[in-house]
């Protein structure tokens, strides 16, 4: 197997292509005077299983440049082509409503027709997407990450807690990984006109309290969900997300409601400001390399 990465993520790619055991393959992306983008393969390809370390989150030459990339490896003779997507942007308009595009069904629509066979992904936003795409998806938890790092902050009788129903299934994953007893907790989440609201707790909260959700953004429904912890008790409020984007300043206001830790993981490069505010980042490379190592041994054909 070859793997190609854009440079975005050159650094996960170097420690997936070591802990993998994977080629590295040659390749670029660049523009022409006119801007138009265009992708170049440097190696032997033809027969080959190859895996593309890519990303389709704006700004969108990522998504163009992957698109490219996979392209010109199924064209010089891939035998299959997988991306390794691991934050699956676009995965949140997964919604059919009238007059509205449906992104995430379009993405799919896009990755095939670029070559693609299947996806594999980090902690996609909701299980619609196996529906929407017309290509497997693989989405790793993960939750052996966020427990590797609650034991190393000893949070150990922690709450384990969903913001909203959608993350319920992800929060128990880190709860059961985390070997916690404590049940799980999780609110109810509405959107009004004035913005996010926790409305009704379910579960008992502790002292300590570790809320999970997929995607840090603009940190609204978070901070709506640090005020309602807040309220039931919790003193000392961990943050666990699994993609970092950290759009905008509100997220900034964590700490002021009792966040001593923001984590997330580095399948989106982390942001100069995030950085700057001291939020940990945790390795996913260990996590995909077992599932690359795993899938090398599926029968090719």
């Amino acid at each position: 197997m070859i793997l190609f990465s854009l440079p975005l993520h050159e650094r996960l790619g170097a420690a997936l292509a070591s802990l993998a055991d994977l080629t590295s393959g040659r390749a670029s992306i660049d523009r022409f005077q006119n801007l138009e983008l265009h992708a170049t393969v440097d190696a032997a390809v033809r027969g080959q299983r190859c895996l593309l370390l890519g990303a389709i989150a704006p700004p969108d030459q990522h998504l163009l440049g992957t698109l490219l990339l996979a392209h010109t490896l199924a064209r010089e003779g891939a035998q299959a082509v997988t991306a390794l997507l691991p934050y699956l942007g676009y995965a949140r308009q997964d919604r059919e409503e009238p007059g509205k595009s449906l992104a995430a069904a379009w993405i799919g629509t896009l990755l095939r027709a670029s070559g693609v066979d299947r996806v594999i992904t980090v902690d996609v936003h909701s299980a619609s997407i196996h529906r929407l795409f017309p290509i497997p998806v693989c989405s790793l938890s993960p939750a052996p990450v966020f427990a590797a790092e609650l034991a190393r902050l000893a949070f150990r009788d922690a709450t384990i807690v969903a913001p909203d129903e959608g993350a319920l299934e992800r929060a128990e994953a880190v709860r059961r990984a985390a070997g916690i007893e404590r049940p799980l907790a999780h609110f109810v989440k509405r959107r009004t006109g004035a913005g996010i609201v926790h409305s009704m707790q379910y579960g008992e909260v502790g002292r300590q309290a570790v809320l999970v959700d997929d995607i840090l953004d603009t940190g609204g429904t978070l901070l709506s969900a640090c005020q309602a912890l807040r309220e039931a008790g919790a003193e000392q409020i961990v943050i666990m997300a699994t993609h970092g984007l950290f759009t905008g300043t509100r997220w900034q206001s964590l700490p002021s409601l009792g966040v001593t830790h923001i984590c997330c993981t580095d399948t989106v490069p982390l942001p100069e400001r995030a950085s700057a505010a001291g939020v940990v980042v945790l390795p996913v490379a260990e996590l995909i390399a077992a599932h690359v190592r795993a899938v090398r041994q599926e029968p090719s054909g």
